[in-house]
């Protein structure tokens, strides 16, 4: 008598999938039958997937469709990190019309995606409705000036994302200004990661005007830009008077010691500010030395 593997009996399969890994059982072990999916909604490992990490799988857009198929009915997975993964604009596509309706997913990993503008706006859709997602990294991707305004107009009205990472997308001094543009309304967002954009003194201006009334975010990282002098004085300016800052990274802006001497002196001001990067600036150990001793007056500042 021979047996096919859709009709064995189910604790049969419940060993059989005990032996396989969360992946495996995500993309080779779904849609085979509606028993099997069945059978496979049943398992208690699968049931309590939260975490789902395919790093460097180069799953591409049709592996990004079947992933986002599963999606649809999972109820479990809270965490999905698919950096290196080669999804473009297509597999984002696919992310995005699942994230319309999933009720369980709040951290998405996008690393390294070769996404553009239009993968950027996709997401920026899905932005607007939305009421999961919390954290979403978008490091070294591609969407330009013109994929940070179509996040930044998602961005308006969401309620929930608090945690978003732009580093490396050459956005500049533009998509820098549309973000800051976003942040005069969103009230949600609380750390954003700009790093290594190409922003300049007139990004840093937005950014800073924005500064002076905006009350939620925490973290600011603008590390390896090329603010210079004046987008350090603008920022400056504003730490007099913020509020609610908490960190802020100015790592490698070309910021020279005039200017190293503005932020000292902001510091004496501020009453929130924990932690300050300046690591790899143009500041002379001297001023180096005098913002060391005024960190060690001032117990709030606690890194430099």
């Amino acid at each position: 008598m021979s047996v096919s593997f859709v009709t064995l009996p189910v604790e049969l399969v419940y060993r059989i999938l005990d032996y396989q890994s969360d992946i495996t059982i995500i993309f080779s072990m779904r849609n085979v039958c509606q028993r099997f999916n069945a059978i496979v909604e049943s398992y208690d490992r699968y049931q309590t997937i939260t975490t789902l990490h395919l790093r460097w799988y180069e799953i591409r857009g049709i592996g990004t469709q079947h992933l986002a198929n599963v999606l649809r009915n999972n109820t479990t997975l809270t965490t999905l990190n698919l950096g290196l993964n080669k999804i473009g604009d297509v597999g984002t596509q696919h992310l995005a019309d699942v994230l319309r309706t999933n009720t369980t997913l709040t951290a998405l990993n996008l690393f390294y995606n070769q996404i553009g503008d239009v993968g950027a706006q996709h997401l920026a859709d899905v932005l607007r409705t939305n009421t999961i997602l919390t954290t979403l990294n978008l490091d070294r991707n591609a969407i330009g000036a013109a994929g940070a305004q179509h996040i930044a107009d998602g961005l308006q009205n969401n309620t929930t994302l608090a945690t978003l990472n732009l580093k490396r997308n050459q956005i500049g001094d533009i998509g820098a200004q549309h973000l800051a543009d976003a942040l005069r309304t969103n009230t949600a967002l609380t750390t954003l990661s700009l790093g290594w954009n190409g922003i300049g003194n007139s990004g840093a201006q937005h950014l800073a005007d924005v500064l002076r009334t905006n009350t939620t975010l925490t973290t600011l990282n603008l590390g390896l830009n090329v603010i210079g002098n004046a987008g350090a004085q603008y920022l400056a300016d504003v730490l007099r008077t913020n509020t609610t800052l908490t960190t802020l990274n100015l790592e490698n802006n070309h910021i020279e010691a005039v200017d190293g001497q503005h932020l000292a002196d902001a510091l004496r001001n501020n009453t929130t500010l924990t932690i300050l990067n300046l690591n790899d600036n143009w500041i002379s150990d001297k001023l180096l030395n005098e913002i060391g001793e005024l960190i060690d007056r001032d117990t709030r500042v606690t890194k430099l």
